[in-house]
């Protein structure tokens, strides 16, 4: 026997059961709709997946083909030098020599330098009375300026007076004078002359007087500059000691002319001693006579002290260290040039401010460490009795 409670539960009405076939239904459609969404959204994400991977490999393809076309451009352009190159070699033979027979060769070497120097109390200046700046050592000679009032004028002068000469010596020089005023206005004369003895050479009135103490002097005190430039010289320095005239022809395969000078050297050797004579010696000379290059813009006794400094003789001294260290470093000679270096470090006698500046221009470096360190003031050491006689 049943109860209520079970009819209840276990029986059903038709309205119940229409009832519940519509959510059934309901439900089946709503999970077929999920499904075809799930489908689709798993269609485009397949789509967007191959789309990636499309671009990727159209990104792929790209890059191939420009690094084809970036070979392609570069094998071009090699083929093109090289037919450049090809056209080239038929025109100039490669073993052209770069030096033809009897070649000249110039280089700027002038030989200036500048003299500066404030005359103090100028407007107490005494009639054709001279006063003096210091000197200052350049190429072989002492070189100072000297200023004179004469005859309502101001006279400029420059004075030379070699270091080591030989009988009848001279200097051709060009000399420029320069006076600057207090706003920086300026009086430039100009004049080329020869020194052939210890003298002054330049203006002797070189501006009125009233108008230097009107317009030129500052406190007092005038600046004066002259720039000094030597064109030539004849007879200065000391004997020599090795010869390069035609006595060693049998020994030398080419020719260095200065000026009326002929020297005989080994090209071989001289290549060794220097990077710009080795390059100018790299051409195929005639082997029937030695050639003959000249060298244009130098001084043949400054040459020939060069010369010897390679060939190992000890040439250098006050007067020409200068010169050779100029030469060697035109010519770009090491050995030269640490020799010039040694002589300033060891031997030579000349100021520290001359050293200095030669170290500078010369790259001369454990000079210019050595001219630095004596410039360098030195503190007082402290006397440690004196402290505690403070204390």
């Amino acid at each position: 026997m049943t109860t209520d409670k079970e009819d209840n539960i276990g029986i059903r009405t038709e309205s119940e059961v229409a009832g519940d076939t519509s959510t059934a239904d309901l439900l089946i459609e709503i999970r077929k709709m999920c499904s075809e969404l799930i489908s689709k959204t798993e269609q485009v994400k397949k789509n967007q997946k191959d789309n990636l991977q499309d671009l990727e490999e159209l990104d792929e393809i790209s890059e191939k083909l420009q690094s084809i076309q970036s070979l392609i451009s570069r094998r071009l352009e090699s083929n093109e030098e090289a037919e450049k190159l090809s056209k080239d070699s038929k025109k100039e033979p490669i073993d052209k020599p770069p030096v033809p027979n009897n070649a000249t060769f110039s280089v700027s070497s002038e030989k200036t330098f500048k003299l500066k120097y404030v005359f103090k109390n100028v407007h107490k200046f005494k009639e054709n009375k001279n006063k003096c700046s210091e000197w200052d050592d350049h190429f072989n000679s002492n070189w100072y300026m000297s200023a004179r009032r004469s005859n309502g004028h101001l006279g400029l002068f420059v004075v030379c007076h070699p270091i080591a000469r030989k009988g009848k010596w001279s200097i051709q020089a060009k000399l420029e004078f320069k006076v600057v005023g207090p706003n920086q206005n300026a009086v430039i004369k100009t004049g080329e002359d020869c020194y052939e003895k210890i003298r002054g050479l330049g203006f002797t009135e070189f501006l009125e007087w009233e108008k230097i103490k009107e317009e030129y002097l500052v406190d007092g005190n005038l600046t004066v500059e002259a720039k000094v430039t030597i064109i030539e010289t004849n007879r200065l320095g000391r004997e020599k000691i090795r010869k390069f005239d035609e006595s060693q022809k049998d020994v030398s395969d080419v020719i260095l002319v200065v000026k009326d000078t002929k020297f005989y050297v080994s090209k071989m050797f001289l290549a060794s001693q220097s990077s710009a004579f080795k390059t100018l010696m790299s051409g195929n000379f005639p082997k029937s006579e030695p050639s003959e290059v000249k060298l244009n813009g130098i001084d043949p006794d400054d040459f020939h002290y060069f010369l010897e400094v390679l060939y190992g003789e000890y040439a250098i001294d006050e007067a020409n260290v200068e010169d050779i260290a100029r030469l060697a470093d035109m010519y770009d000679a090491p050995t030269a040039m640490r020799r010039c270096e040694e002589f300033l470090l060891y031997l030579s006698r000349k100021r520290l401010e001359k050293k200095l500046e030669m170290a500078t221009r010369y790259h001369m470096e454990k000079l210019e460490e050595q001219c630095r360190r004596r410039m360098t003031p030195v503190a007082p050491k402290k006397n440690p009795l004196r402290t505690l006689m403070c204390l």
